[in-house]
Protein backbone atom coordinates (compact mmCIF):
# COMPACT_ATOMS: atom_id res chain seq x y z
CA UNK A 1 0.00 0.00 0.00
CA UNK A 2 2.90 2.39 0.67
CA UNK A 3 5.03 1.33 -2.27
CA UNK A 4 6.96 4.37 -3.51
CA UNK A 5 7.05 6.14 -0.15
CA UNK A 6 10.44 6.54 1.50
CA UNK A 7 10.89 7.13 5.23
CA UNK A 8 14.20 8.02 6.87
CA UNK A 9 14.35 6.80 10.47
CA UNK A 10 16.99 8.06 12.85
CA UNK A 11 17.87 5.21 15.19
CA UNK A 12 16.01 5.36 18.47
CA UNK A 13 14.17 3.23 20.99
CA UNK A 14 10.57 2.08 21.31
CA UNK A 15 7.77 4.01 19.66
CA UNK A 16 9.76 5.60 16.83
CA UNK A 17 11.18 2.31 15.50
CA UNK A 18 7.76 0.67 15.96
CA UNK A 19 6.08 3.36 13.84
CA UNK A 20 8.77 2.90 11.19
CA UNK A 21 8.25 -0.89 11.27
CA UNK A 22 4.51 -0.38 10.80
CA UNK A 23 5.17 1.73 7.70
CA UNK A 24 7.70 -0.82 6.41
CA UNK A 25 5.13 -3.59 6.96
CA UNK A 26 2.78 -1.60 4.72
CA UNK A 27 5.35 -1.40 1.95
CA UNK A 28 7.27 1.83 2.55
CA UNK A 29 10.99 1.93 1.84
CA UNK A 30 12.29 2.62 5.34
CA UNK A 31 15.96 3.46 5.68
CA UNK A 32 17.20 3.37 9.26
CA UNK A 33 20.18 5.55 10.07
CA UNK A 34 22.02 3.46 12.63
CA UNK A 35 24.81 5.00 14.67
CA UNK A 36 28.15 4.25 13.09
CA UNK A 37 30.07 2.09 15.54
CA UNK A 38 27.19 2.40 18.00
CA UNK A 39 26.80 -0.28 20.62
CA UNK A 40 23.59 -2.23 20.95
CA UNK A 41 21.56 -1.23 24.01
CA UNK A 42 22.24 -3.73 26.83
CA UNK A 43 19.64 -6.47 26.90
CA UNK A 44 18.57 -5.83 23.31
CA UNK A 45 19.33 -8.22 20.42
CA UNK A 46 21.93 -7.42 17.78
CA UNK A 47 19.19 -7.48 15.11
CA UNK A 48 15.89 -6.02 16.24
CA UNK A 49 12.52 -7.43 15.19
CA UNK A 50 11.45 -3.77 14.84
CA UNK A 51 13.92 -3.40 11.97
CA UNK A 52 12.23 -6.09 9.86
CA UNK A 53 11.84 -5.10 6.23
CA UNK A 54 14.00 -1.97 6.63
CA UNK A 55 17.33 -1.07 5.11
CA UNK A 56 20.22 0.16 7.24
CA UNK A 57 22.90 2.75 6.70
CA UNK A 58 25.48 3.53 9.39
CA UNK A 59 26.25 7.23 9.88
CA UNK A 60 27.90 9.40 12.51
CA UNK A 61 25.62 12.41 12.79
CA UNK A 62 28.42 14.41 14.39
CA UNK A 63 30.66 13.89 11.36
CA UNK A 64 30.29 16.65 8.73
CA UNK A 65 30.67 14.26 5.80
CA UNK A 66 28.05 11.89 7.22
CA UNK A 67 25.75 14.85 7.83
CA UNK A 68 26.00 15.60 4.11
CA UNK A 69 25.03 12.01 3.36
CA UNK A 70 22.09 12.37 5.73
CA UNK A 71 20.98 15.53 3.95
CA UNK A 72 21.22 13.71 0.61
CA UNK A 73 18.91 11.04 2.04
CA UNK A 74 16.50 13.71 3.22
CA UNK A 75 16.30 15.05 -0.32
CA UNK A 76 14.91 11.69 -1.49
CA UNK A 77 12.44 11.13 1.36
CA UNK A 78 8.73 11.64 1.92
CA UNK A 79 8.98 11.45 5.70
CA UNK A 80 11.47 11.37 8.55
CA UNK A 81 11.19 9.89 12.05
CA UNK A 82 13.28 10.97 15.03
CA UNK A 83 12.78 10.45 18.74
CA UNK A 84 15.35 12.66 20.45
CA UNK A 85 14.54 15.19 23.15
CA UNK A 86 13.44 18.56 21.74
CA UNK A 87 16.32 20.52 20.23
CA UNK A 88 18.76 17.65 19.64
CA UNK A 89 18.20 17.46 15.87
CA UNK A 90 18.62 21.25 15.67
CA UNK A 91 21.94 21.01 17.55
CA UNK A 92 23.08 18.41 15.02
CA UNK A 93 22.25 20.85 12.23
CA UNK A 94 19.45 18.71 10.78
CA UNK A 95 16.33 20.12 12.37
CA UNK A 96 13.07 20.68 10.48
CA UNK A 97 14.06 24.07 9.03
CA UNK A 98 17.26 22.70 7.52
CA UNK A 99 15.70 19.48 6.25
CA UNK A 100 12.66 21.19 4.74
CA UNK A 101 14.88 23.77 3.04
CA UNK A 102 16.46 20.77 1.29
CA UNK A 103 13.13 19.04 0.65
CA UNK A 104 10.06 21.30 1.02
CA UNK A 105 7.69 18.31 0.83
CA UNK A 106 9.34 16.49 3.72
CA UNK A 107 7.09 15.46 6.62
CA UNK A 108 9.28 15.68 9.72
CA UNK A 109 7.97 13.26 12.37
CA UNK A 110 8.99 13.89 15.97
CA UNK A 111 8.28 11.26 18.66
CA UNK A 112 8.45 12.33 22.31
CA UNK A 113 6.67 11.68 25.56
CA UNK A 114 5.80 15.23 26.57
CA UNK A 115 5.77 16.99 23.20
CA UNK A 116 8.08 19.55 21.65
CA UNK A 117 6.81 22.45 23.75
CA UNK A 118 5.34 21.78 27.18
CA UNK A 119 6.02 22.26 30.87
CA UNK A 120 7.84 18.91 30.90
CA UNK A 121 9.20 18.74 27.34
CA UNK A 122 12.85 18.68 28.45
CA UNK A 123 12.42 16.17 31.28
CA UNK A 124 12.80 12.40 31.12
CA UNK A 125 9.86 10.03 31.30
CA UNK A 126 8.58 6.65 30.27
CA UNK A 127 5.32 5.04 29.18
CA UNK A 128 3.74 4.84 32.64
CA UNK A 129 4.65 8.44 33.46
CA UNK A 130 3.04 9.79 30.29
CA UNK A 131 -0.20 7.87 30.64
CA UNK A 132 -0.48 8.58 34.37
CA UNK A 133 -0.47 12.33 33.76
CA UNK A 134 -2.68 12.11 30.66
CA UNK A 135 -5.47 10.27 32.51
CA UNK A 136 -5.15 7.11 30.45
CA UNK A 137 -3.90 4.98 33.37
CA UNK A 138 -6.78 5.84 35.70
CA UNK A 139 -9.02 2.88 34.86
CA UNK A 140 -6.15 0.42 34.34
CA UNK A 141 -7.06 -2.13 37.01
CA UNK A 142 -9.83 -3.60 39.11
CA UNK A 143 -11.10 -1.30 41.89
CA UNK A 144 -8.78 -1.25 44.86
CA UNK A 145 -5.82 -2.57 42.88
CA UNK A 146 -2.79 -0.58 41.79
CA UNK A 147 -3.42 0.82 38.26
CA UNK A 148 -1.50 -1.29 35.77
CA UNK A 149 -1.71 -1.52 31.99
CA UNK A 150 0.02 -3.84 29.49
CA UNK A 151 3.61 -2.65 29.35
CA UNK A 152 4.17 0.08 26.70
CA UNK A 153 0.99 -0.73 24.73
CA UNK A 154 -1.25 2.12 25.89
CA UNK A 155 1.46 4.78 25.92
CA UNK A 156 4.44 4.07 23.68
CA UNK A 157 2.56 2.14 21.01
CA UNK A 158 -1.06 3.31 21.22
CA UNK A 159 -0.53 6.94 22.17
CA UNK A 160 2.85 7.26 20.46
CA UNK A 161 3.66 5.04 17.47
CA UNK A 162 0.15 4.88 16.03
CA UNK A 163 -0.38 8.63 16.22
CA UNK A 164 3.04 9.27 14.70
CA UNK A 165 2.29 6.90 11.80
CA UNK A 166 -1.13 8.47 11.17
CA UNK A 167 0.40 11.94 11.38
CA UNK A 168 3.13 11.07 8.90
CA UNK A 169 0.67 9.60 6.40
CA UNK A 170 -1.68 12.59 6.76
CA UNK A 171 1.25 14.95 6.23
CA UNK A 172 2.44 13.04 3.16
CA UNK A 173 -1.05 13.13 1.62
CA UNK A 174 -1.23 16.86 2.27
CA UNK A 175 2.25 17.45 0.83
CA UNK A 176 1.27 15.69 -2.38
CA UNK A 177 -1.54 18.19 -2.97
CA UNK A 178 0.09 21.35 -1.57
CA UNK A 179 3.77 20.72 -2.25
CA UNK A 180 4.53 21.63 1.35
CA UNK A 181 5.63 19.35 4.17
CA UNK A 182 4.96 19.75 7.87
CA UNK A 183 6.26 18.86 11.31
CA UNK A 184 4.41 16.11 13.17
CA UNK A 185 4.66 16.67 16.93
CA UNK A 186 3.60 13.23 18.22
CA UNK A 187 3.54 13.24 22.03
CA UNK A 188 2.63 10.08 23.91
CA UNK A 189 0.93 12.28 26.50
CA UNK A 190 -1.38 13.73 23.80
CA UNK A 191 -2.12 10.46 22.01
CA UNK A 192 -2.94 8.50 25.14
CA UNK A 193 -5.26 11.29 26.30
CA UNK A 194 -6.95 11.35 22.87
CA UNK A 195 -7.69 7.63 23.14
CA UNK A 196 -9.72 8.38 26.28
CA UNK A 197 -12.40 9.99 24.12
CA UNK A 198 -14.08 6.61 23.69
CA UNK A 199 -14.51 6.31 27.45
CA UNK A 200 -15.51 9.95 27.76
CA UNK A 201 -18.26 9.33 25.23
CA UNK A 202 -19.62 6.61 27.54
CA UNK A 203 -19.25 9.00 30.46
CA UNK A 204 -21.62 11.41 28.72
CA UNK A 205 -24.39 8.87 29.28
CA UNK A 206 -23.61 8.69 32.98
CA UNK A 207 -22.06 5.23 32.75
CA UNK A 208 -18.42 6.18 33.23
CA UNK A 209 -17.40 8.31 36.18
CA UNK A 210 -14.20 9.38 37.86
CA UNK A 211 -14.64 6.98 40.79
CA UNK A 212 -12.77 3.78 40.03
CA UNK A 213 -14.89 0.65 40.30
CA UNK A 214 -18.20 2.39 39.64
CA UNK A 215 -18.16 2.48 35.83
CA UNK A 216 -19.46 0.00 33.28
CA UNK A 217 -16.02 -1.19 32.18
CA UNK A 218 -14.08 -1.29 35.45
CA UNK A 219 -16.59 -2.10 38.20
CA UNK A 220 -19.04 -4.87 37.31
CA UNK A 221 -18.58 -8.55 38.02
CA UNK A 222 -19.15 -9.12 34.30
CA UNK A 223 -16.22 -6.89 33.21
CA UNK A 224 -12.98 -8.15 34.71
CA UNK A 225 -10.34 -10.89 34.77
CA UNK A 226 -10.63 -13.94 37.05
CA UNK A 227 -8.01 -16.37 38.32
CA UNK A 228 -8.75 -20.03 37.60
CA UNK A 229 -8.03 -23.12 39.62
CA UNK A 230 -4.70 -23.81 37.92
CA UNK A 231 -3.42 -20.24 38.21
CA UNK A 232 -4.49 -19.30 34.69
CA UNK A 233 -6.91 -16.49 33.92
CA UNK A 234 -10.07 -15.79 31.96
CA UNK A 235 -11.60 -12.47 30.92
CA UNK A 236 -15.30 -11.72 31.18
CA UNK A 237 -16.95 -8.72 29.53
CA UNK A 238 -20.58 -9.46 28.69
CA UNK A 239 -21.96 -5.92 28.73
CA UNK A 240 -25.09 -6.38 26.62
CA UNK A 241 -28.00 -8.11 28.47
CA UNK A 242 -28.41 -10.80 25.80
CA UNK A 243 -24.74 -11.77 26.13
CA UNK A 244 -24.92 -11.57 29.92
CA UNK A 245 -27.92 -13.92 29.86
CA UNK A 246 -25.90 -16.49 27.91
CA UNK A 247 -23.05 -16.10 30.39
CA UNK A 248 -25.42 -16.80 33.29
CA UNK A 249 -26.89 -19.81 31.51
CA UNK A 250 -23.49 -21.40 30.93
CA UNK A 251 -22.50 -20.68 34.54
CA UNK A 252 -25.79 -22.23 35.73
CA UNK A 253 -26.77 -18.93 37.33
CA UNK A 254 -29.83 -17.97 35.29
CA UNK A 255 -32.22 -18.48 38.21
CA UNK A 256 -30.12 -16.57 40.72
CA UNK A 257 -32.05 -13.42 41.63
CA UNK A 258 -28.95 -11.42 42.54
CA UNK A 259 -27.17 -12.22 39.29
CA UNK A 260 -30.31 -11.21 37.38
CA UNK A 261 -29.75 -7.63 38.62
CA UNK A 262 -26.92 -7.02 36.16
CA UNK A 263 -26.63 -3.24 36.58
CA UNK A 264 -27.17 -2.97 40.34
CA UNK A 265 -23.86 -1.43 41.43
CA UNK A 266 -24.49 -2.29 45.08
CA UNK A 267 -24.26 -5.99 44.17
CA UNK A 268 -21.15 -5.82 42.01
CA UNK A 269 -18.60 -6.48 44.81
CA UNK A 270 -20.57 -9.42 46.19
CA UNK A 271 -21.17 -10.98 42.78
CA UNK A 272 -17.51 -10.49 41.91
CA UNK A 273 -16.56 -12.48 45.02
CA UNK A 274 -18.97 -15.25 44.06
CA UNK A 275 -17.60 -15.48 40.53
CA UNK A 276 -14.07 -15.44 41.93
CA UNK A 277 -14.89 -18.62 43.86
CA UNK A 278 -16.61 -20.26 40.89
CA UNK A 279 -13.78 -19.63 38.44
CA UNK A 280 -11.25 -20.86 41.00
CA UNK A 281 -13.03 -24.22 41.06
CA UNK A 282 -11.76 -25.32 37.63
CA UNK A 283 -8.64 -24.79 35.50
CA UNK A 284 -8.50 -22.18 32.75
CA UNK A 285 -8.93 -24.64 29.91
CA UNK A 286 -12.17 -25.96 31.43
CA UNK A 287 -13.66 -22.48 31.19
CA UNK A 288 -12.15 -21.90 27.74
CA UNK A 289 -13.87 -25.06 26.48
CA UNK A 290 -17.17 -24.19 28.16
CA UNK A 291 -17.38 -20.74 26.57
CA UNK A 292 -15.72 -21.55 23.26
CA UNK A 293 -17.62 -20.20 20.23
CA UNK A 294 -20.42 -18.72 22.37
CA UNK A 295 -21.65 -15.13 22.66
CA UNK A 296 -21.01 -15.03 26.40
CA UNK A 297 -17.93 -12.84 25.85
CA UNK A 298 -15.51 -14.94 27.89
CA UNK A 299 -11.96 -15.72 26.73
CA UNK A 300 -8.84 -17.26 28.25
CA UNK A 301 -5.78 -15.09 28.84
CA UNK A 302 -3.06 -16.54 26.58
CA UNK A 303 0.63 -15.81 26.33
CA UNK A 304 1.94 -15.13 22.79
CA UNK A 305 3.08 -18.72 22.25
CA UNK A 306 -0.34 -20.03 23.29
CA UNK A 307 -1.99 -17.45 21.04
CA UNK A 308 0.03 -18.80 18.11
CA UNK A 309 -1.26 -22.32 18.82
CA UNK A 310 -4.89 -21.24 19.21
CA UNK A 311 -7.40 -21.87 16.42
CA UNK A 312 -7.78 -18.11 15.91
CA UNK A 313 -4.31 -18.20 14.41
CA UNK A 314 -5.66 -19.70 11.20
CA UNK A 315 -5.52 -16.02 10.22
CA UNK A 316 -1.74 -16.23 10.47
CA UNK A 317 -1.61 -13.41 13.01
CA UNK A 318 1.31 -15.06 14.79
CA UNK A 319 4.26 -16.36 12.79
CA UNK A 320 7.54 -17.88 13.89
CA UNK A 321 10.65 -17.53 11.75
CA UNK A 322 14.21 -18.47 12.71
CA UNK A 323 13.08 -19.00 16.28
CA UNK A 324 11.63 -15.48 16.55
CA UNK A 325 7.93 -14.90 17.16
CA UNK A 326 6.37 -12.16 15.02
CA UNK A 327 2.91 -10.62 14.91
CA UNK A 328 1.91 -10.14 11.28
CA UNK A 329 1.18 -6.68 9.83
CA UNK A 330 -2.20 -5.11 10.49
CA UNK A 331 -4.63 -4.08 9.15
CA UNK A 332 -5.21 -6.41 6.22
CA UNK A 333 -6.14 -5.54 2.68
CA UNK A 334 -8.10 -7.26 -0.07
CA UNK A 335 -6.12 -9.63 -2.31
CA UNK A 336 -3.25 -9.59 0.18
CA UNK A 337 -0.83 -12.48 -0.25
CA UNK A 338 0.40 -14.64 2.61
CA UNK A 339 3.00 -12.90 4.76
CA UNK A 340 6.36 -14.19 5.89
CA UNK A 341 8.59 -12.14 8.20
CA UNK A 342 11.26 -10.21 6.28
CA UNK A 343 14.78 -10.15 7.61
CA UNK A 344 16.06 -7.46 9.93
CA UNK A 345 19.28 -5.93 8.59
CA UNK A 346 22.66 -5.91 10.19
CA UNK A 347 23.69 -2.44 11.31
CA UNK A 348 24.94 -0.64 8.22
CA UNK A 349 24.19 -3.62 5.97
CA UNK A 350 22.90 -1.47 3.12
CA UNK A 351 25.32 1.43 3.44
CA UNK A 352 27.09 0.77 0.15
CA UNK A 353 23.84 0.09 -1.70
CA UNK A 354 22.24 3.29 -0.44
CA UNK A 355 25.34 5.37 -1.22
CA UNK A 356 25.28 4.09 -4.81
CA UNK A 357 21.61 5.07 -5.07
CA UNK A 358 22.36 8.56 -3.78
CA UNK A 359 25.16 8.98 -6.33
CA UNK A 360 22.85 7.88 -9.12
CA UNK A 361 20.08 10.25 -8.03
CA UNK A 362 22.53 13.17 -7.85
CA UNK A 363 23.55 12.65 -11.47
CA UNK A 364 20.01 12.41 -12.89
Amino acid sequence: MLNGIRIIEVEGLGPGPFAAMLLADLGADVITVHRKGGAVTPGMPEKSLLDRGKRSIALDLKDPSDIETFKALVATADGLIEGFRPGVMEKLGIGPDVCQAINPKLVFGRMTGWGQDSALSHTAGHDLNYISLSGALWYGSAPGDVPQTPATLVGDIGGGSMYLAVGLLAGILNARTTGKGTVVDAAIYDGSAHMMNLLLSIRQGGNFGVTRGQSLLDGPHWSRTYRCGDGGFVTVQCLEPKFYAQFLELMDLSDDLDFQRQFDKSLWPTLTDRLTGLFASHPRDHWAALFDATDACVAPVLNPEEAMAHKMNTRGTWVEADGILHAAPAPRFGNQSAWTPPQSPERGEHSDEIMRELKQSSTT
